[in-house]
């Protein structure tokens, strides 16, 4: 029984800091209204500018508030110079772009910063926190408690009259240009935001796992959070989360011994088909039912 449960409860940290990774994602569709299949690229390159800016002696807090400025910098760069020039076309293209993007950036950074691993110390010590005998990853409860501010922070962002205008101009673009609110403005701010997001992500994961391309392939768990939480849901992203990492600790906990091992992609692969099947909007999301 203590097995099971020190599966789940670090099951559900690791699914937390999935959702840290997924939230850049969902700020986009719900500000921008467009899939950026780019984020984990993103993730990586925020966790590589922050080890970069820490090698130049900077502290390591510092560095991470530098990150995440140079982070947001670039989310307006890419709206100025890419998404701006796809106005108008089908959202097919946007979305063929920000996979673009993944490929060129998941290649480029390792090439520019070197692909051998890095790391990050946050001074948090590798002892585990142990509970009632439930031995828990000190880096995994301290990365879910980050994602649960940064969570609740973005909640209560789109609470907020920006938050408003945002979500406004995801829902219609025309409208919005209509009454006045810049729909580039906004776009430019939520790649912005989904920049300091992927900070937050990349450094938690990277001091656990060291700096390196394989930051990148959390697009897969993060994809698998938003499609099975909604994809314009950030409650959606920390249910979603919780379930993904749950289960991709419980289940290959269990059948890892007699299936040789790596079940845990399996894992994921068969909740995104399961719930694009059953419930293709996810389970918070908005149905959007249109009349033709």
């Amino acid at each position: 029984m203590a097995y099971f449960i020190e599966l789940l409860v670090n099951g559900a940290l690791v699914g937390l800091m999935y959702a840290l990774a997924a939230l850049g994602f969902v700020l986009i569709y719900k500000s921008a209204g467009v899939p950026n299949l780019a984020q984990g690229a993103l993730v990586m390159m925020a966790a590589f500018l922050v080890w970069y800016l820490g090698s130049l002696g900077l502290p390591i807090w510092i560095a991470i508030l530098a990150g995440a400025a140079l982070m947001f910098g670039f989310g307006l760069l890419v709206e100025r110079l890419l998404l701006r020039r796809m106005v108008g076309q089908p959202v097919i293209m946007v979305v063929m772009l920000t996979l673009g993007m993944e490929i060129l950036l998941r290649g480029l950074i390792p090439g520019v910063f070197g692909a051998s691993p890095k790391s990050i110390d946050l001074g948090i010590g590798l002892a585990p926190v142990i509970v009632a005998d439930v031995f828990m990853n000190r880096a995994y409860l301290i990365g879910g408690l980050v994602a649960l501010l940064l969570i609740g922070a973005s909640m209560l962002f789109f609470r907020t009259r920006l938050g408003t205008k945002l979500r406004a101009v995801s829902d219609d673009h025309v409208a919005s240009w209509a009454v006045g609110l810049s729909v580039e403005r906004a776009i430019g701010l939520s790649w912005g935001i989904a920049g300091i997001a992927a900070v937050g992500a990349g450094v938690l994961w990277g001091s656990v796992q060291g700096v390196d391309w394989t930051l990148s392939t959390l697009l897969f768990p993060a994809i698998a959070v938003v499609i099975l939480g909604g994809i314009d849901s950030i409650k959606g992203v920390l249910v979603g989360g919780l379930a993904v990492g749950i289960l991709g600790s419980v289940i290959p906990g269990y059948l890892d011994a007699y299936a040789g091992g790596s079940t845990r992609d399996v894992v994921t692969s068969v909740i995104i088909l399961l719930t694009i099947l059953v419930r293709p909007h996810g389970i918070f999301g908005r149905e959007d039912i249109e009349r033709i």
